[in-house]
């Protein structure tokens, strides 16, 4: 009790109530909320819960939030000197809506970090992280900076580190639940993380930590936020530790979408046994390799630029060039814009087709903009991308073409070149690009729960502003999400699912006369082995 008296004292000795913020000495701040927090006591912890988790970026209308999974059988094991975490969770489906996908079955997660390194366990096997967090992020920097804002690995870090400042001020207004308002005092620290992670952390007048902030690069978003909220504190042998953890990601006064996860904490165990696994060859050894584009003619003037997890589709025209998606990040697209350049190289991209603002779909379009290339989408996307994607904001974490050397000046160069599609859930829209000659048709497709009463196809459009592109005279459709070929050396699903039934009904209804599909996912296939695909029901 004594040290939890002398820690306080300390605390409204920094931060005696005041009109307006002082700076304050950072060290003396972080030295008390440990004393508060008992973090110079906690070498290593387990907690266990459950709660929610999102799919970011995945929201299925553009104003809407991340659709959200279950999460059960949540335990986390910190090892805060050895810099490793472990994770171990259950994802379902469960009472949350699947927004039209086939409802997600029970996955089993590890997640690990290990110093600098990061990976993923299946099974017993050790499964290296190649691809980005949201195509942004490596996830060996992400785990690390998930560990330095813990509340008690915050405090950690930031003692730590060489450039801690702080301030304290009083919280005037109103805030969530559980959150300091209403003129209670507060410290702020901030310091720099692995030499690029700004961290500001919160800390309360009984020194205790409720919020903590950085930001991390996205291809959508740019430098995106990402805080952490802990409430609900309960003392353990004198190390306090919150109940509930509340994450968000993103920004909810661009967007509503923000909310990351919330976890219920129901055990907490400090300074227990932590057995870190050593980092195996496969990972220390794994190296991310570059985008890499593999053309394939489908027709001539049409490409497909395959080559990742993602595709696009070239259309050449008579004096310019149509891509359809520009999936992922700015890497994957300035590839593909190489390989166009080398497919057809004295025409301009003067079209880039979005078909949805998923940010796998959406994260390369600011490529194209920098240069001046068309960007064709759903009208609900347009002022949702000049508020975030083609924002000109600086991007200090990781520049692209557009914050390094913004050539689209939004006064001498506007407005800025982005053509629409209408249409909403309950009726198709069309947006035609053509030379005379070719024609590639941009298709808003119909949730056809509606029009034909089965309540099975509601959603199954995958995302509210969802568009398919069709060649007419090559008799080829592009879509992403609805519809993939199954690989050849893996099953294909037992029963159609709601998007490929969608897709089908609108083909049908919009008389389209295909022959082959070319996905955004997967490998091309023929539109009679899609049908044959739509009678396993």
């Amino acid at each position: 009790m004594t040290r939890r008296i002398s820690s306080l004292v300390a605390i409204v000795g920094l931060s005696l109530s005041s009109a307006s913020a002082q700076e304050v000495d950072a060290r003396a701040a972080l030295l008390a909320s440990i004393e508060a927090m008992g973090a110079d006591e906690l070498e290593t912890i387990e907690y266990s819960g459950a709660g929610f988790s999102s799919r970011i970026g995945q929201q299925y209308s553009v104003n809407g939030g991340w659709p959200t999974f279950q999460v059960v059988d949540y335990t986390r094991s910190i090892d805060f000197d050895a810099g490793w975490s472990r994770e171990d969770y259950t994802r379902q489906q469960g009472d949350y809506p699947a927004f039209g996908r086939t409802p997600m079955a029970p996955v089993r997660v590890t997640a690990v970090v290990n110093g600098a390194y990061a990976w993923d366990v299946r099974g017993d096997e050790p499964v290296p992280l190649l691809r980005p967090y949201l195509d942004g992020i490596a996830y060996n920097e992400l785990r690390q900076l998930e560990i330095a804002i813990t509340p008690h690995g915050f405090l950690k870090a930031a003692l730590a580190a060489d450039d801690a400042t702080a301030i304290s001020l009083p919280i005037i207004g109103a805030s969530d639940f559980g959150v300091s308002q209403f003129g209670r005092q507060v410290t702020i620290v901030s310091f720099t993380f692995l030499d690029k992670y700004k961290i500001n952390g919160t800390i309360t007048d009984e020194g205790l930590v409720e919020l903590v902030g950085t930001w991390i690069p996205n291809p959508v978003y740019g430098d995106m936020d990402y805080e952490m909220r802990y409430t609900r504190y309960q003392g353990f042998d004198g190390i306090m530790f919150p109940m509930q953890i509340h994450t968000h990601q993103a920004d909810p006064r661009l967007n509503p979408a923000h909310n990351y996860f919330q976890y219920d904490i129901a055990s907490v165990k400090m300074n227990v046994p932590v057995e870190t696994m050593p980092v195996p060859d496969v990972i220390r050894t794994a190296v991310r390799p570059p985008a890499r584009v593999q053309s394939e003619q489908l027709a001539d003037g049409v490409w497909r630029l395959a080559g990742g997890s993602h595709h696009s589709l070239l259309v050449e025209f008579r004096d310019y060039v149509a891509v359809v998606e520009a999936p992922q990040n700015e890497e994957r697209s300035l590839a593909v814009i190489a390989e166009v350049g080398r497919l057809v190289p004295d025409k301009h991209i003067q079209y880039v087709v979005n078909t949805h603002h998923h940010f796998d779909h959406a994260g390369g379009l600011r490529t194209y903009l920098s240069q001046g290339t068309t960007i064709v989408t759903h009208e609900s996307n347009k002022q949702y991308y000049l508020d975030i994607l083609f924002h000109p904001a600086p991007r200090t974490l990781q520049p692209d073409r557009m914050s390094r050397y913004n050539p689209m000046y939004w006064i001498s160069r506007r407005p800025a070149p982005i053509e629409t599609v209408d249409g909403d859930v309950r009726r198709t829209g069309k947006y035609a690009i053509s030379d005379g000659e070719q024609i590639l048709e941009i298709i808003r497709i119909q949730d056809m729960a509606y029009e034909l009463g089965d309540n099975s196809l509601r959603q199954g459009i995958h995302s509210e502003d969802m568009l398919i592109a069709y060649l007419p005279k090559e008799r080829i459709l592009i879509n992403a999400d609805l519809y993939s070929p199954p690989a050849p050396d893996r099953p294909a699903a037992a029963v159609a699912t709601p998007g490929m039934r969608t897709l089908y009904e609108n083909i049908r209804k919009l008389r389209l006369d295909v022959e082959r599909h070319a996905p955004i996912h997967g490998r091309v296939g023929t539109h009679e082995e899609f049908v044959e695909l739509l009678t396993r029901r």
